[in-house]
């Protein structure tokens, strides 16, 4: 059973970016390949999300994507529901945006600190006094949300049922009863309405709210008979009163703090029931974000047609950058194929928009397999069961390996991690050598990834490695456009065999002419 958010925020206030990718080899993507496609700036571009928990969720999604053909058209299958149904997405995005300003109610009450009876809190994540009203609005959080979906049709797609199921299996619970109320306290046991059988043994009633009718009468009858049973019946006996303020609150609301509320919300905290409603609040906010994200986009998007094959595919039509190509109408878009060939050698000068063109590669796979709408006019892929995106680490050396053995370990480790159904993208390869030992590695490790039968995509400025693969009749050779020596961001057949060092060293003021200007002025 997957950790719920709830779990992973047992000790912590919630925190939005709290999944991390599991190791290499074990999840979709890995912690290196994480940073280099920069899944963060990913969800910032698709975040729209109106709660904590359905940033917390879709961050997530991202961290930990989907590998499972069946369970991401379902989640297709929500999301086309969710355009088509006008209704139905008002009146959840009614519910989440009540969830957005209800719920750091629930997050106070499961979170922050009791500070005393007389303590003052200095900010939300304090509580002072009895923390009744803090009980009341978190658990109110819950059982809104319980009624928010009992107010709604049942959707049509499984995925979006399952959801709802969620919730509706939360209140079919005990804690959920809890919550409701009254909540019995027998001999230091609390007890549902359900579990409470007879009047015996005698139950003390919960209630969220320091004045208790029959108990403050008790108290003040029995006070009351005080200063008659010693003769004094005059207006007097009213001092005898004053002790009751004064016993009554601490007694009455440390009992209620201490043997009800915070025991209860350890037991929320902690409750299965209760992190799988929220993780399905997350979910419904998620999927209502991918919408969110295509409209707000500023161009061509579409869900991804995802099929089954016996090795990794991907062929996209118009395909722009998730983050940089959003809101940006003169991003330069692109086709890319990858079918049979599987090798993909991709040349160019720098500057020319080659890492940014596999990056858009990966993120679109990455956006596929959460269920969002990727930036292009067609998609198709198949589902990946390994992202990696090697690029050049040099703060990461291993000790005593240098940048050679660093990054040949690294791709050492990728190799191993994949299969056919994987996609690897590597820039530049075998650095910190010789160049007759770089094609030599270079050409062994690329004749590993080929037989095992990946989709791999190659950067490089090495046109020697790419024409001997493309002699043996192994990938596909493209290249980065340059019009008038300036990049034109398209993606075109052929080998590039030129670097353009020189315009880059000028355009940064770092050519020959500019050393030789600095040397004869500081001479």
């Amino acid at each position: 059973m997957t950790e719920t958010l709830l779990q992973s925020w047992q000790n912590v206030w919630p925190e939005i970016k709290s999944t991390q990718p599991l190791d290499t080899g074990t999840g979709v993507i890995d912690q290196s390949a994480f940073n280099t496609i920069e899944v963060d700036n990913v969800f910032e571009s698709v975040n729209h999300c109106s709660t904590t928990l359905g940033q917390a969720f879709l961050y997530r999604s991202l961290s930990r994507p989907l590998d499972d053909l069946d369970q991401l058209h379902a989640k297709q299958e929500a999301v086309a529901e969710l355009q088509q149904n006008q209704g139905l997405r008002e009146a959840l995005e009614r519910l989440l945006q009540h969830a957005a300003d209800t719920e750091k109610n629930l997050y106070r009450l499961f979170y922050a600190e009791f500070v005393g009876s007389f303590g003052s809190a200095r900010g939300e994540h304090e509580i002072e006094g009895y923390g009744y009203a803090q009980y009341k609005r978190g658990v109110r959080f819950m059982l809104d949300l319980v009624d928010g979906i009992r107010q709604l049709d049942a959707p049509n797609s499984r995925f979006l049922n399952g959801v709802f199921d969620k919730i509706n299996a939360f209140a079919a619970s005990r804690d959920y009863s809890l919550m409701a109320g009254p909540v019995y306290v027998t001999e230091g046991v609390i007890q549902a309405k359900e579990e409470k059988q007879g009047w015996f043994p005698i139950s003390v009633i919960f209630k969220p709210r320091l004045f208790k009718p029959l108990i403050f009468l008790a108290l003040a009858f029995l006070l009351g008979l005080l200063p008659m049973a010693i003769g004094i019946t005059s207006p007097a006996q009213i001092i005898f009163f004053a002790p009751l303020f004064l016993v009554y609150f601490p007694i009455v609301g440390g009992y209620d703090r201490d043997t009800c509320i915070i025991p209860l919300r350890n037991q929320f905290r902690s409750s299965d029931a209760v992190g799988e409603a929220l993780d399905a609040l997350g979910q419904l906010d998620e999927l209502l974000a991918f919408i969110k994200f295509s409209e707000a986009f500023g161009g061509d998007m579409a869900l991804p047609k995802l099929i089954d094959a016996p090795h990794h595919r991907i062929n996209l039509s118009a395909a722009r950058n998730p983050v940089l190509g959003k809101m940006n109408p003169n991003y330069v878009a692109n086709d890319f194929v990858l079918d049979d060939d599987k090798l993909v050698l991709v040349t160019g000068p720098n500057s020319g928009g080659k890492t940014a063109f596999c990056k858009t590669i990966t993120q679109i796979q990455l956006l596929a397999q959460i269920g969002c709408h990727v930036p292009a006019k067609a998609a198709t892929l198949t589902v990946a069961d390994r992202i990696f995106y090697q690029a050049p680490e040099i703060s990461h050396l291993v000790d005593g390996e240098g940048r050679f053995g660093t990054e040949l370990k690294r791709t050492k480790d990728i190799f191993l991690a994949t299969t056919a159904k994987s996609l690897v993208v590597l820039d530049e390869m075998s650095e910190g050598t010789t160049f007759e030992e770089k094609m030599e590695s270079s050409t062994n490790v690329l004749t590993g990834f080929y037989r095992k039968g990946n989709s791999t995509v190659l950067i490089t400025h090495n046109h020697q490695l790419v024409d001997h693969f493309i002699a043996q009749g192994m990938g596909v050779a493209q290249q980065v456009e340059f019009a008038h020596e300036a990049p034109t961001y398209r993606l075109i057949p052929g080998i590039s065999r030129v670097s353009h060092a020189d315009r880059v060293a000028k355009k940064i003021g770092f050519s020959k002419e500019d050393i030789d200007n600095y040397l004869a002025g500081s001479s």
